[in-house]
């Protein structure tokens, strides 16, 4: 898995975030990992849906198209629930609030950079 940070423009809007890319760590995701601090999210391409099945936590979503477009924002989404972005090829996932919080807007672009070795 790898490390990078998440930006809006220049300005970092996640310091933390973890990309998940292979089948095992897309279907793994957050499940068994400890709660996202506000300055973290997980990172899953390709993915246009997510479940909170197993999740203890609720979680603040934005699915983000091939351009890096934000398509929806899903926000305190609670275990036991399910959501989609048409059209989406990647989904961030975050603590629930932390979204919210950020400023970010449905149609703003994303662009997640690896941090240096």
């Amino acid at each position: 898995m790898k490390v990078g940070a998440l930006y809006l423009g220049e300005r970092c809007l996640l310091s933390r975030v973890w990309r998940a890319e292979s089948a095992w760590e897309r279907a793994r995701g957050l499940l068994g990992r400890p709660q996202l601090g506000a300055d973290e999210g997980f990172w899953i391409e390709p993915c246009a849906s997510v479940h909170t099945i197993g999740m203890r936590y609720p979680l603040d979503l934005a699915f983000v198209d091939d351009d890096g477009r934000v398509r929806k924002l899903v926000y305190d989404l609670p275990p036991l629930r399910w959501a989609n972005g048409f059209g989406a090829r990647s989904t961030l996932e975050t603590s629930s609030g932390v979204l919210a919080d950020s400023g970010l807007n449905q149609g703003e672009r994303l662009s997640w950079r690896e941090a240096a070795a």
